[in-house]
């Protein structure tokens, strides 16, 4: 959808006001949650501290589940925060978008633009990748990304770790994007058919909005776990 943008630029690159107000909104919601409900820690928990800690062990299971111990710890701070964050910016477009008069919108989900789905991904599997190469070595390391099970599937091997980053990048992107659109689009019916669309359009827009909250959590567990196959698999873990 060709929407109207607002873009500034920094040492010699060109930002757009959406995307960095966007993200730098979702990361405060990110570090005022944790901080809240972690500012009293006991051991006979809050409700708050309840909340945090189901959602470490929920990640602590999915990374169990894929990874040895070893790795699950190690991914373990790094898994909970892309969480959390992946949460909030799935959710936020849903819950609030802000434009201006001129109809530029600068407040959105993060993860609706392709940069930062694409950025994410690209941070995720460097860190697999990493983690391959200090488990097994930088020779073991490429031996089990092209050479495996044979040296003959070096090139399926090479177009699966495009496809992995594909994979990983759009699926985050497509979901999440899909969701404002239609959201959008029944917002545009409310004010059509002569005043009369709202009485269409308003079920409808529930219905989507509280699909598409379950959505974004969903596409923050798989973009988790996605992460985690393949952490295991660059590191022989599979």
């Amino acid at each position: 959808m060709d929407e109207p943008t607002s873009t500034f630029s920094l040492l010699g690159l060109t930002f757009t006001w959406t995307t960095v107000i966007s993200t730098l909104l979702a990361m405060a919601v990110v570090v005022l949650l944790a901080v809240f409900l972690t500012r009293k820690v006991a051991i006979r928990p809050s409700r708050g501290q309840n909340v945090i800690e189901y959602v470490l062990d929920f990640v602590r299971g999915i990374l169990g589940d894929q990874l040895p111990n070893n790795l699950a710890r190690q991914f373990g701070l790094y898994s909970f925060t892309l969480f959390l964050f992946l949460v909030v910016s799935n959710e936020m477009g849903l819950l609030l978008q802000v434009k201006t008069a001129s109809e530029v919108t600068l407040i959105k989900s993060p993860t609706a633009d392709p940069l930062i789905a694409f950025s994410l991904a690209i941070m995720s599997l460097m860190l697999a990748h990493a983690t391959g190469v200090k488990t097994l070595g930088l020779g073991g390391y490429l031996k089990n990304m092209f050479l495996k099970p044979y040296a003959a599937m070096f090139p399926l091997n090479v177009v699966e770790q495009v496809t992995n980053f594909l994979t990983l990048a759009l699926r985050l992107f497509g979901n999440i994007f899909a969701g404002e659109l239609m959201l959008n689009l029944l917002a545009s019916m409310a004010f059509s058919l002569n005043g009369f669309g709202w009485i269409i359009a308003l079920p409808l827009e529930m219905a989507w909005q509280a699909f598409s909250l379950l959505i974004g959590g969903i596409q923050a567990y798989v973009f988790v776990m996605l992460t985690a196959v393949f952490t295991a698999q660059l590191s022989g873990e599979e």
